[in-house]
């Protein structure tokens, strides 16, 4: 930053001390105008980065999320600037200076991932940034708003989109463990990415057999010698265990092995199927070449819409309604809870090549 740019962010500091926000704002505008119009993108950036959070940091987020869009529209877009580290932190960090409810951080999100899908690597938008927008909303407690950016982020995004899905799962009815956890592990796979799928499940069933110490000491070790790979069969949840064979199936792109699975959990996958089916089906085709029919349009994102899971309709999936953060909810279509008082026998998959 320049000298004469550091004594222009200091006057417009002391006129926000003072309480001249409007005075600040427009001021910042018409400077960073003149450098626009010269094409002085570095100049306008100085300027612009510097007074969006001088004014989201007094509380002022309008004005400060104002000159945030202008940041990213007239310098980051019009400068076709790259989606590099640099530029990226500078977005980073004003966007952690909006205020919880500016309504203008939802169009600041939105054209940050924009500009990094246009401007980066990933058409879907840089997976840091959907990281951080991601664990903003998670700690925000915006499940849905959450899981859409958690599911397209970094590794470190799996354990915060898993613990959050356990912690919604606890507001519900228990038997609906697999329903929760599958949000999760599901559009992992559809996205491609084995090892988040397997992180969040992982991290999911801590949790569950933390707070529910009777399901470990129930339950009963599956290992693959050759892999390496060791899981729990659950007794009374065969829609998590389904979920685990699946993640171990689904590296070795066996199509026998797939319609051998969904075949032995048959009389339990119908009562996800409104949930699961076509997510199952597109899995089906991207892991195990397992074609499905097109129609037209981008069926894996529609379906990743309705599986990130319409916000409007209800809870994990919508099955009988329900609302995130709400209290328990009567939801059909689901596996009744098992009894507790006596030990079931340990339901085993078929024998499946999983090594």
């Amino acid at each position: 930053m320049s000298a004469k740019i550091a004594k222009t962010i200091a006057r417009q500091k002391e006129k926000v001390a003072e309480g001249n926000f409007y005075e600040a704002h427009q001021q910042l505008r018409v400077i960073t105008s003149r450098y626009l119009k010269s094409a002085d993108y570095n100049s306008a950036c100085d300027v612009l980065y510097n007074g969006s959070l001088l004014l989201l940091r007094a509380g002022q987020g309008g004005s400060g999320g104002d000159l945030a869009l202008m940041l990213l529209n007239d310098v980051y877009i019009k400068g076709e600037w790259e989606c590099d580290e640099e530029n990226k932190r500078r977005l980073l960090e004003i966007l952690h200076a909006f205020p919880k409810d500016e309504p203008t951080r939802k169009r600041f999100v939105s054209e940050m991932i924009s500009w990094s899908g246009k401007l980066g690597e990933l058409e879907r938008g840089d997976p840091e940034i959907h990281h951080e927008v991601g664990k903003i909303f998670a700690e925000e407690g915006e499940a849905y708003d959450a899981e859409r950016h958690l599911v397209l982020g970094t590794p470190a995004s799996a354990p915060i989109l898993a613990s959050l899905h356990y912690t919604w799962y606890t507001q519900d009815q228990p038997h609906l463990a697999p329903i929760y956890a599958s949000r999760s592990v599901l559009p992992y796979l559809l996205v491609g990415n084995l090892a988040s799928a397997t992180t969040a499940l992982s991290t999911f069933t801590s949790h569950l057999t933390t707070s529910n110490p009777q399901l470990l000491a129930m339950s009963q070790p599956l290992e693959s010698s050759k892999s390496g790979v060791s899981l729990r069969i659950f007794p009374s949840i065969p829609l998590l265990n389904f979920l685990s064979l699946l993640l171990l199936a689904a590296p070795k792109g066996d199509s026998t092995l797939f319609k051998q699975l969904a075949k032995f959990y048959a009389p339990y996958l119908k009562d996800a199927d409104a949930l699961w089916s076509d997510a199952l089906a597109n899995i089906g085709e991207i892991w195990f070449g397992i074609k499905i029919p097109r129609q037209g349009g981008n069926p894996l994102f529609d379906m990743m819409g309705s599986m990130l899971f319409g916000g409007g309709q209800g809870g994990p999936g919508a099955v009988g309604g329900g609302k995130s953060g709400s209290g328990h909810t009567s939801r059909s279509g689901t596996p009744k809870p098992a009894p507790v008082a006596t030990k079931k026998e340990i339901e085993r998959p078929p024998a499946m090549d999983l090594d």
